[in-house]
């Protein structure tokens, strides 16, 4: 009876290390997935905050979180498809991985390209919420989870990609950490954004002129902090799109771009201390000007496709471009929402 217990007992403590193993793998490959899709999670960071531009304050947080759950609806729907697409046909996740690329690389090279004057900026769609009548609150969520449809398809496709070769129920898993993560985080990030000028207009109105010029330096500081978002984001998406690029060419048969990123490592892979950080640096750097590359050249195909279909930029452009300009947007005044700070004699327009 004795020995049966014991037996028992070490099946249990057997099954709970193998538990243990599987959780730490799975925790371990969720970590590989985010990374990865870090491009996309500081873009979607950047864009979503200009959705709630000039919405009733104290509808802000409702409206965040509505779009959030809008968020894990999508990524649920993706989840499944993506599971579906893995297990029967998964010789299909390199091309679409390909497509999120060039989708990610043609974002960056567009905001780039109107950074340095090559394209204009266009506004059209950009008013704020309260200026479009009633039922802003509810074009405003479904816009916005139209938007992150796109993003949320890109962070799974290639969060999947990444764990392509674990068991199903691993992969399953993996992807809804992932998914129930990235989500959690972008979005109390986001509400923080939004949220942080009404705490700095809270603090200026407090006795202690620290307090008060904490809040107004908080306040003027939000522009700032959205437009670094904003660069940053571009410069992610530009990268992470193009290792995408250079990843999936050399699967598909195309050895040159990826060769050439292997031989300009070579001479500082075997420095002593800082080779493994110098050599991830070459690739970065290569991937960012594939990127670049590659999506000017979408960019190009994209306007000129625009113009023999005799349609200008404002009608052919993504939702999500749309959601990007309106980063410009905000940047130039220092609130997100309606109730934006204003230096003392400057007028509203």
């Amino acid at each position: 009876m004795a020995g049966g217990l014991a037996a028992l007992l070490d099946d249990v403590a057997a099954l709970a290390r193998m538990a243990a193993a599987n959780a730490d793998d799975i925790a371990a490959a969720s970590g590989r997935a985010s990374a990865k899709a870090a491009g996309v999670v500081v873009d979607d960071t950047a864009v979503t905050p200009q959705f709630v531009k000039g919405v009733d304050p104290k509808r802000e947080l409702p409206i965040i979180a509505k779009i959030a759950r809008g968020s894990l609806i999508n990524k649920a729907i993706i989840i499944v498809l993506a599971m579906l697409l893995s297990q029967f046909i998964p010789w299909l996740l390199t091309p679409l991985l390909m497509v999120g690329g060039t989708y990610l690389c043609y974002e960056g090279a567009h905001k780039i390209l109107q950074l340095i004057g090559l394209l204009e900026h266009h506004t059209a769609g950009d008013e704020p919420a309260v200026q479009r009548g009633a039922d802003a609150e509810k074009s405003v969520v479904s816009g916005a989870v139209r938007t992150d449809f796109i993003l949320s398809a890109e962070i799974m496709v290639i969060s999947l990609k990444e764990v392509a070769d674990e068991a199903f129920w691993s992969r399953l898993i993996t992807l809804i950490v992932v998914a129930v993560v990235i989500t959690v985080a972008v979005y109390g990030v986001v509400a923080l954004l939004v949220k942080l000028d009404d705490i700095g207009l809270a603090m200026m109105t407090k006795d202690s002129a620290g307090a008060a010029k904490f809040g107004e330096a908080l306040v003027r500081a939000m522009p700032v902090v959205l437009r670094i978002i904003e660069y940053v984001g571009m410069l992610a998406m530009l990268w992470v799109g193009g290792h995408i690029i250079l990843v999936g060419l050399d699967k598909l048969g195309w050895h040159a771009p990826e060769n050439l990123v292997h031989a300009l490592q070579g001479p500082v892979a075997g420095l002593a201390g800082i080779g493994g950080f110098l050599s991830w640096l070459v690739e970065t750097v290569c991937s960012l000007i594939l990127g670049i590359i590659w999506g000017s050249v979408v960019v190009g195909v994209v306007a000129l496709i625009q113009r023999l279909r005799g349609k200008g930029h404002e009608d052919g452009a993504p939702t999500v471009q749309a959601g990007r300009e309106r980063t410009g947007g905000a940047a130039a005044g220092t609130g997100t929402g309606s109730h934006a700070y204003r230096p003392e004699g400057s007028s509203e327009s």
